[in-house]
């Protein structure tokens, strides 16, 4: 394992990181194992949220008496400062730390939410504050969406940014990560698989090897998922003629099938909470159909409010065909709930 310095954190990172959704679906004792099975191989970034139902709680566990050794980064969806203050204070007791090495305000793709968090009482008071005592060390943000991502980098009040990255999503590396470089900001990136969607590891990793000062945060649920993308770092990486081709069929095939949640689509005028609905099947998939359901029973319900009126295709950069999409989800939806109740 080689580390990285990311960025202005002066943090030494391991080259790739651990992302904390997948243990999920794990008992307690599996999830210790697989993440200190990461941790044996060299792996000491890991990277959760306190909208992760238990992995925090996993993670302090698997770490107890190791905290010295390995850096924990996490995040809040909360915009108002008394809800980022309680989940942070939330966060350092299921991680069973006194400080967070990377504060993340997640997901800030719209406007609205940026003008919530630095407004008074917004958020960044509390990123702020919690810095000045010691329970932050580092503060980052996470987006979906390239202009708003840019902006945020802009603002001089980040050292790390958090983005979608992989061989289908590549506009990061020609418009954001040249800005986050020159303001020597640490790169994260999330869904190295397109949130599942890409099921070769190999090829995945060929392709974000080619970027050695960019993290990729794979999410690991299995001592042998572990072991298949460490094994990539221990050879040079070389990409092909054949690599490049199979990565243009997957773009081919996956570019206009899931949803990138940048959020342009919004607001619908009929309702549909498009972006977390669009957001079902990779749900359902990378953590449970129960998950699924409990967590975006609320969206679901209001695709059929959707009158295939087309303003959502108008505003997707990516040309999604949303309302066939929605309709698949929600009869996806139906199934597992029906299942569910059974």
């Amino acid at each position: 394992m080689e580390y990285r310095i990311l960025g202005k954190t002066g943090l030494k990172v391991s080259e790739v990181g651990f992302g904390g959704i997948p243990i999920l679906r794990l008992s307690t004792d599996e999830a210790v194992r697989v993440l200190r099975h990461a941790y044996d191989l060299g792996v000491n970034f890991y990277d959760t949220a306190n909208m992760y139902k238990d992995s925090e709680e996993k993670m302090g566990k698997a770490f107890r008496g190791l905290r010295d050794k390995v850096i924990f980064a996490t995040k809040t969806q909360k915009r108002d400062a008394a809800g980022a203050a309680e989940q942070l204070d939330n966060s350092l007791r299921m991680l069973q730390t006194d400080y967070i090495d990377l504060y993340q305000l997640h997901q800030v793709s719209q406007e609205k939410d940026w003008q919530a968090i630095t407004a008074p009482g917004g958020a960044l008071e509390t990123f702020i504050r919690a810095k000045e005592q010691g329970k932050v060390r580092h503060i980052g943000v996470t987006s979906h969406n390239l202009a708003m991502a840019i902006k945020l980098v802009k603002t001089g009040l980040f050292e790390t940014v958090q983005f979608p990255f992989n061989f289908i999503e590549t506009a990061a590396a020609e418009e954001l990560f040249p800005v986050a470089r020159q303001l020597n900001l640490g790169i994260l990136a999330m869904k190295p698989f397109a949130g599942g969607v890409i099921d070769n590891a190999r090829i995945a990793f060929k392709y974000l090897r080619q970027f050695p000062d960019v993290v990729p945060l794979p999410g690991f649920e299995t001592v042998e998922g572990v072991d298949e993308i460490l094994a990539f770092y221990e050879t040079p990486n070389q990409v092909d003629a054949e690599d490049l081709a199979l990565m243009e069929r997957y773009r081919a095939e996956l570019g206009r099938q899931f949803c990138r949640r940048c959020e342009y689509c919004q607001p619908c005028p009929h309702g549909v909470m498009i972006t977390l609905a669009m957001g079902y099947r990779v749900t359902a998939r990378r953590m449970s159909s129960t998950v699924a359901v409990a967590n975006l029973g609320k969206a679901m319900e209001t695709v059929p409010q959707c009158v295939e009126c087309g303003v959502c295709m108008t505003r997707c950069p990516y040309d999604l065909p949303i309302p066939e999409i929605l309709k698949k989800h929600y009869a996806m939806f139906k199934q597992h709930r029906a299942e569910l109740n059974k």
